[in-house]
């Protein structure tokens, strides 16, 4: 016969674990240092420019692609 199973605590560790799970989660997209955040965004605004750099024409605002 199988091991008795507390339902109530099985499913308090479950819990558990899936708290868990979702604060590495967190830590992971949020737990960036300010230096590693302002290289990324650094980065990412040399890339938007470069590749500003390269279009073949600035199209007026109000005018939009028919």
């Amino acid at each position: 016969m199988g091991d008795i199973v507390n339902l109530r605590r099985a499913r308090k560790v479950r819990d558990k674990r899936a708290k868990e799970a979702e604060a590495d989660a967190n830590r992971v997209a949020h737990g960036r240092t300010k230096a590693e955040r302002e290289l990324g965004e650094a980065s990412a605004r040399l890339e938007r420019e470069k590749l500003d750099a390269h279009r073949l024409e600035n199209p007026p605002p109000d005018s939009a692609p028919k």
